[in-house]
């Protein structure tokens, strides 16, 4: 019998950046680094684990204000922020006391000056160190929250949001946990997914779906801001044809069932190949 207690879910934040384009709406994803122990090989949204220095009130206070966060949620949007820069060089930020998104130019002189007075090239908390750029935000709009069920070494508690991409910039993969940038509509994903050219976990999918009812960014960004966020925590369940995810009907996604074997699962042992 075994008594061991549950694994703690991390705290991790995700977001799905969204551009207009003549065939419909599109979203940024990355391919994940097969030496992953997570989501292996998978197109995922740029995201990860939140860190106590999301919360530190020195970057919280080069934010741009969201009424009614407490510190907590707000290091939720700072991860978010934070990883975006980290995994797609996408970075939501603007200049301190500007409206304006960034320009990738006007980021790499901001990067260029802090290197030539710092010796060294500035990481995300360098850049908002310097006091001369606002962190956006409050462009960030609540779209899912899913919690890793029991069960998988590696469990998050994951808050999904949905932003516009900063019109100026140009998306570029880190070459380490992301290997590859792609700018690619729902439907499109999921249909690479069926045909097994791309490999989506459970989240991914059915966040891809959800996504795909919104024609347009603004549609899209009306539908999160009108939404009731809830929890989704999938069960692993026995069908009369095998096994079978369960979603509960309240999170909105239009369906509450999918076979398991449509999606991959989130943690795969290294070495172990992609489900």
């Amino acid at each position: 019998m075994n008594d061991a207690a549950p694994i703690e879910p991390r705290p991790a934040s995700t977001v799905l950046l969204l551009r207009d384009c003549p065939g419909g709406i599109e979203v940024l994803m990355v391919t994940r680094n097969v030496a992953s122990d997570f989501a292996s090989g998978a197109l995922v949204f740029p995201g990860g684990r939140v860190d106590a220095a999301d919360a530190d009130p020195a970057i919280l206070a080069r934010c741009r204000a969201v009424p009614g966060l407490d510190q907590g949620a707000m290091a939720f949007r700072v991860a978010a922020v934070r990883e975006t820069f980290e995994e797609a060089r996408m970075l939501l930020a603007r200049h301190a006391g500007d409206d304006r998104l960034l320009s990738t130019e006007e980021l790499g002189a901001l990067e260029a000056d802090i290197e030539r007075y710092g010796g060294r090239a500035p990481d995300f908390a360098a850049l908002v160190a310097s006091g001369k750029i606002e962190l956006a935000t409050d462009l960030l709009v609540p779209f899912a929250h899913w919690i890793t069920p029991v069960g998988p070494p590696k469990r998050f508690d994951t808050h999904f949001f949905l932003a516009p991409m900063p019109p100026a910039q140009v998306a570029a993969h880190d070459g380490r946990e992301a290997v590859e940038t792609v700018w690619i509509a729902p439907h499109h994903a999921i249909a690479e997914s069926e045909a097994r050219r791309v490999t989506l976990v459970f989240a991914t999918r059915m966040n891809l779906a959800k996504l795909g009812h919104s024609a347009t960014t603004a549609q899209a960004l009306a539908a999160a801001h009108a939404d009731t966020i809830v929890t989704v925590c999938p069960e692993l369940v026995e069908g009369p044809e095998g096994k079978l995810l369960r979603i509960p009907a309240a999170a909105g996604y239009g369906i509450t069932e999918m076979p398991a074997n449509l999606t991959a699962r989130a943690w795969v042992p290294r070495g172990s190949g992609t489900p």
